[in-house]
């Protein structure tokens, strides 16, 4: 069919300046976020000191959000821009099936992420032992795999038919709750459980350490400890620092001090008040982590299950804007999970100078 008439023409051209401006910034937005990924895997890739299954978790998650910055948002800008589909069922399907296993993986990495964190923290010594990149292996499989089986069902009763409309469609309700439970709720709700107790866990370590410092110093003067039961947490550098180790003191019992906890009280004073920084870091860590998960993908899984239960009909242009909200956290991740690492940020200035280690 041929359609040219001026009304058209002019409706258009009105949008023009509009569309260019639009596709233009979630150009450059799609560019930032395949670099910044892509230099997070270099990194990893090209540093032995990263070479901890801890990174390999963010090396997958890196890989996942440059998936959805090379196959999902690029379609997504010609569709914005076209403002109708034109590469027919096929790839339509093979875009909508990507974008949902793309997005569900990077979420579900989130979430692996925060179990394995949590557990390097709460269980540190039988963690140490079973934290292998064997391990992360299985736990990177069970994440794609229970991405795959959220996304796929879609693809059995869609109907195979000439399109000029991609969009999900929200026909079984059944689905819609399976998918943004199985996507999202559940996930963001155990994020925010682990992530609860991996801060109360830091703060009672910090906690514990410093008035441990406070008692050896005390006992400093005649170099023994006083007589009451505690623990003293070793301030050297242990092969997992999630777990301090443990020097635990009967009542009633005298023993001289070890050097390592003897300190003046000045180094004491610099010594809590490098932990309180310490939990005021990790705080506002994880604060930022997941505020910015909540922030990018809640609002769009609200949406999902109100226009699921027939509550909501939102725009074309409403549902893009959400859309596209969720696309940004594969942008925030790679700067989230790696900024707070000073091995990472010496590794990225080798990147710039061209250096290998």
């Amino acid at each position: 069919m041929n359609i040219s008439s001026c009304s058209l023409v002019q409706e258009q051209k009105l949008f023009d300046a509009g569309t260019v401006l639009i596709v233009s910034f979630l150009t450059v937005l799609t560019l930032i976020t395949a670099l910044l990924n892509c230099t997070v895997i270099l990194a990893i890739c090209t540093t032995r000191k990263l070479h901890l299954p801890a990174n390999y978790l963010i090396c997958s998650l890196a890989i996942t959000d440059l998936l959805v910055a090379t196959l999902v948002m690029p379609l997504s800008i010609l569709y914005i821009a076209t403002e109708t589909w034109m590469l027919g069922h096929i790839v339509c399907e093979a875009w909508l099936s990507m974008d949902m296993i793309c997005c569900t993986c990077s979420i579900l990495h989130l979430c692996a992420i925060a179990v394995d964190r949590h557990w390097s923290i709460t269980s540190a010594l039988e963690y140490t032992c079973k934290r292998t990149p064997r391990l992360t292996a299985v736990m990177v499989t069970i994440v794609w795999t229970l991405s795959v089986l959220i996304s796929v069902p879609p693809l059995f009763w869609r109907s195979n038919r000439c399109i000029t409309q991609c969009t999900i469609e929200h026909d079984h309700v059944t689905y819609t709750i399976y998918s943004t439970f199985g996507a999202f709720y559940i996930p963001m709700a155990l994020i925010l459980i682990l992530y609860c107790r991996i801060f109360v866990a830091a703060k009672t370590l910090y906690q514990r350490r410093s008035v441990t410092t406070n008692l050896c110093s005390n006992g400093e003067k005649n170099g023994r400890f006083p007589s009451v039961q505690f623990v003293c947490v070793s301030q050297t550098s242990t092969p997992n620092p999630g777990k301090p180790i443990e020097l635990v003191v009967n009542k009633d019992s005298d023993i001289p001090c070890p050097n390592v906890f003897q300190s003046t009280l000045e180094e004491d004073k610099e010594r809590s008040q490098l932990y309180a920084i310490r939990e005021r870091r990790a705080a506002q860590t994880l604060g930022l982590i997941l505020g910015a998960f909540v922030l990018c993908w809640l609002p769009f899984f609200v949406k999902e299950l109100m226009v699921g239960f027939g509550i909501l009909q939102p725009s074309q242009h409403m549902s893009n804007f959400l859309t596209w909200l969720g696309y940004t956290n594969s942008l925030i991740n790679p700067l989230l999970y790696t900024s707070f690492n000073e091995d990472f940020k010496q590794s990225f200035k080798r990147l710039l100078q061209c250096r290998r280690v």
